[in-house]
Protein backbone atom coordinates (compact mmCIF):
# COMPACT_ATOMS: atom_id res chain seq x y z
CA UNK A 1 0.00 0.00 0.00
CA UNK A 2 1.28 3.50 -1.19
CA UNK A 3 1.34 6.60 1.21
CA UNK A 4 -0.61 9.13 0.05
CA UNK A 5 0.98 12.42 -0.82
CA UNK A 6 2.50 14.03 1.77
CA UNK A 7 2.39 11.05 4.12
CA UNK A 8 4.57 8.13 5.39
CA UNK A 9 3.61 4.53 5.04
CA UNK A 10 5.13 3.36 8.41
CA UNK A 11 6.20 -0.14 10.03
CA UNK A 12 6.86 -0.93 13.48
CA UNK A 13 8.18 -4.42 13.62
CA UNK A 14 8.83 -6.88 16.51
CA UNK A 15 10.77 -9.92 15.96
CA UNK A 16 7.35 -11.72 16.76
CA UNK A 17 4.73 -9.51 15.00
CA UNK A 18 3.56 -6.48 13.09
CA UNK A 19 3.45 -3.87 16.21
CA UNK A 20 1.65 -1.36 14.13
CA UNK A 21 1.25 -0.43 10.61
CA UNK A 22 -0.32 2.89 9.21
CA UNK A 23 -0.28 6.23 7.41
CA UNK A 24 1.53 8.88 9.71
CA UNK A 25 2.50 12.53 8.85
CA UNK A 26 5.89 12.26 11.70
CA UNK A 27 7.43 9.90 12.73
CA UNK A 28 9.75 10.26 15.94
CA UNK A 29 12.45 8.14 17.22
CA UNK A 30 15.76 7.90 19.25
CA UNK A 31 18.99 6.56 17.81
CA UNK A 32 22.47 6.39 18.55
CA UNK A 33 22.55 9.88 17.39
CA UNK A 34 20.00 11.80 19.48
CA UNK A 35 16.25 12.18 18.70
CA UNK A 36 15.07 11.99 14.98
CA UNK A 37 12.10 13.11 13.30
CA UNK A 38 11.01 12.05 9.75
CA UNK A 39 8.36 14.19 7.96
CA UNK A 40 7.19 13.26 4.26
CA UNK A 41 10.38 13.92 2.15
CA UNK A 42 12.91 13.12 4.72
CA UNK A 43 16.33 12.10 2.63
CA UNK A 44 16.88 7.84 2.84
CA UNK A 45 18.58 7.00 5.68
CA UNK A 46 19.69 3.74 8.01
CA UNK A 47 20.17 4.60 11.43
CA UNK A 48 20.58 2.20 14.99
CA UNK A 49 17.34 3.04 17.69
CA UNK A 50 18.29 2.84 21.56
CA UNK A 51 15.80 1.54 23.86
CA UNK A 52 13.66 4.36 24.14
CA UNK A 53 10.09 5.35 22.62
CA UNK A 54 8.20 5.62 19.24
CA UNK A 55 5.69 8.49 18.21
CA UNK A 56 3.75 7.95 15.56
CA UNK A 57 1.54 11.02 14.45
CA UNK A 58 -1.06 9.78 11.93
CA UNK A 59 -2.66 10.99 9.10
CA UNK A 60 -5.85 11.66 10.83
CA UNK A 61 -4.55 13.61 13.82
CA UNK A 62 -3.43 10.34 16.39
CA UNK A 63 -0.42 9.68 18.19
CA UNK A 64 0.36 6.42 18.70
CA UNK A 65 3.07 5.93 21.56
CA UNK A 66 5.46 2.33 21.43
CA UNK A 67 8.23 1.25 23.95
CA UNK A 68 11.09 -0.52 21.79
CA UNK A 69 14.33 -2.51 22.30
CA UNK A 70 17.26 -1.11 19.98
CA UNK A 71 16.80 -2.30 16.86
CA UNK A 72 17.06 -0.20 13.41
CA UNK A 73 15.02 2.50 11.50
CA UNK A 74 15.04 2.75 7.49
CA UNK A 75 13.50 5.59 5.74
CA UNK A 76 12.96 5.62 1.71
CA UNK A 77 10.65 7.00 -0.48
CA UNK A 78 8.57 7.91 2.00
CA UNK A 79 8.36 4.53 3.81
CA UNK A 80 9.30 4.54 7.45
CA UNK A 81 10.15 0.62 8.63
CA UNK A 82 10.70 0.69 12.33
CA UNK A 83 12.56 -2.85 13.19
CA UNK A 84 13.06 -4.29 16.91
CA UNK A 85 13.60 -7.06 19.30
CA UNK A 86 10.86 -6.17 21.03
CA UNK A 87 8.15 -3.76 20.71
CA UNK A 88 5.12 -2.62 22.66
CA UNK A 89 2.23 0.04 22.54
CA UNK A 90 1.87 2.46 25.46
CA UNK A 91 -2.04 0.99 25.53
CA UNK A 92 -0.35 -2.68 25.57
CA UNK A 93 1.66 -1.81 28.71
CA UNK A 94 0.61 -1.88 32.35
CA UNK A 95 1.85 1.22 33.80
CA UNK A 96 1.99 0.37 37.53
CA UNK A 97 3.41 -3.43 36.76
CA UNK A 98 6.27 -1.53 34.77
CA UNK A 99 6.83 0.62 37.67
CA UNK A 100 7.35 -1.51 40.05
CA UNK A 101 9.24 -3.46 37.59
CA UNK A 102 11.62 -0.05 36.83
CA UNK A 103 11.62 0.11 40.82
CA UNK A 104 12.73 -3.71 41.59
CA UNK A 105 15.47 -2.85 38.70
CA UNK A 106 17.24 0.10 40.26
CA UNK A 107 16.95 -1.57 43.52
CA UNK A 108 18.98 -4.59 42.33
CA UNK A 109 21.71 -1.71 41.99
CA UNK A 110 23.60 -3.98 39.72
CA UNK A 111 25.86 -2.23 37.40
CA UNK A 112 26.42 -4.38 34.99
CA UNK A 113 25.84 -4.32 30.75
CA UNK A 114 22.99 -6.49 31.06
CA UNK A 115 21.30 -4.55 34.39
CA UNK A 116 21.75 -1.17 33.01
CA UNK A 117 20.28 -2.25 29.89
CA UNK A 118 17.13 -3.49 31.45
CA UNK A 119 16.63 -0.52 33.09
CA UNK A 120 16.58 1.86 29.98
CA UNK A 121 13.95 -0.71 28.43
CA UNK A 122 11.66 -0.12 31.93
CA UNK A 123 12.29 3.07 31.38
CA UNK A 124 11.24 3.46 27.78
CA UNK A 125 8.20 0.97 29.22
CA UNK A 126 7.15 3.39 32.04
CA UNK A 127 7.63 7.10 29.69
CA UNK A 128 5.36 5.16 27.15
CA UNK A 129 2.89 4.09 29.08
CA UNK A 130 2.56 7.80 31.12
CA UNK A 131 2.41 9.62 27.61
CA UNK A 132 -1.22 8.10 27.32
CA UNK A 133 -2.46 7.75 30.88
Amino acid sequence: MAAATGSLQVELVAADRLVWSGEAKMVIARTTEGDLGVLPGHTPLLSLLVDGVVDVTTTDGETWVAAVDAGFISVADNRVSILSERAEMSHEIDLEKARHDLERAKAAGEETDGALDAVRRLEARVRAAERVS
